[in-house]
């Protein structure tokens, strides 16, 4: 069982870039757990990295990735922000995440001034609450699923418990008929600071998301079987994360084909406020055993 107190403080302490000249900066990484490195990780430094120099007048309000090459998780990322723009009301970055002098990932980022104006949303899915949910480290251990241990005790952070999935689109469990989908609830820890928030949103909404195309087809993501990997992640942040209160993640994937899977995301707060949206795709190649 893995403490959450010192979970939190080990996803903060990965988090937070150092900042190695004008607009280069590093991100850690444990030396001590050799593979790949999670896509969240190298989305949220980024994050990190392009808001370092904003300051607090901006926040960020959308963000797309591409995944260009697999990350090595024994080694830091350097992570060089670009200026593209910066104007009365809102300012972008672009940043490039090397390893080995090659990069692993471009980003895209824009900050807007806060500012009030015309507003409405979709409601939130009427699913059982996160006092009906299992863990998600319990039900990942009952299904078999192998969950790399290091993603696994970073995610331990956010105290994810995971609905029961949708795999038909029955809207069973609340989710849209006719939609593959599944849905978790996960924490912000207050000892993460609000300035971390959306750093952290971005590293939790990679977990899960891009696994929602496997539902219909009777696998499991981290499956043998599978060859799986994001291919892009776009965020829009539509209001400030709350920090410890529940939030709900709400997946659904509406396209699977050619080796690739398509899926959407959602996060409401408990009282119904649409916080989040996300799209990713991801390479889903099925290589069955011979």
């Amino acid at each position: 069982m893995v403490d959450l107190a010192q979970a939190v403080q080990a996803l903060k302490h990965l988090l937070v870039v150092e900042e190695l000249d004008t607009d280069l900066y590093r991100g850690l990484a444990d030396a001590s757990v050799p593979g790949r490195m999670f896509g969240g990780q190298v989305i949220a430094q980024a994050l990190a990295a392009a808001t370092a120099g904003i300051g607090d007048q901006r926040v960020a309000h959308s963000l797309h990735a591409y995944f260009l090459r697999a990350g090595d998780n024994a080694r830091p990322v350097i992570y060089r922000v670009i200026r593209d723009f910066d104007g009365g009301t809102f300012a972008n970055r672009r940043v490039v995440a090397l390893q080995d002098g090659k990069p692993i990932l471009n980003l895209a980022t824009s900050f807007q001034r806060r500012e009030e104006g015309l507003s409405h949303s979709v409601p939130m899915p009427q699913v059982p609450g996160p006092d009906q949910a299992r863990p998600l480290q319990e039900l990942l251990s009952r299904s078999g699923a192998q969950v790399p241990p290091p993603i696994a005790s970073l995610l331990a952070a956010f105290d994810m418990r995971a609905g029961l999935p949708d795999p038909n689109g029955t809207g069973a469990t609340g989710g849209p008929i006719g939609l593959p989908g599944q849905h978790s609830w996960l924490r912000l820890d207050p000892a993460l600071g609000i300035e971390l928030a959306r750093t952290a949103l971005a590293y939790a909404s990679d977990f899960g998301l891009v696994s929602t195309a496997i539902l219909p087809h009777g696998m499991q993501w981290f499956s043998p079987e599978i060859q799986g990997a994001s291919l892009d992640h776009a965020i829009w942040f539509h209001d400030d994360p709350p920090l410890g209160e529940w939030l709900l993640y709400a997946m659904d994937s509406p396209w699977s084909g050619k080796g690739r899977g398509f899926t959407r995301g959602s996060v409401f707060d408990q009282s119904g406020r649409l916080i989040a949206s996300m799209t990713q795709e991801g390479l889903m190649r099925h290589r069955p055993k011979s």
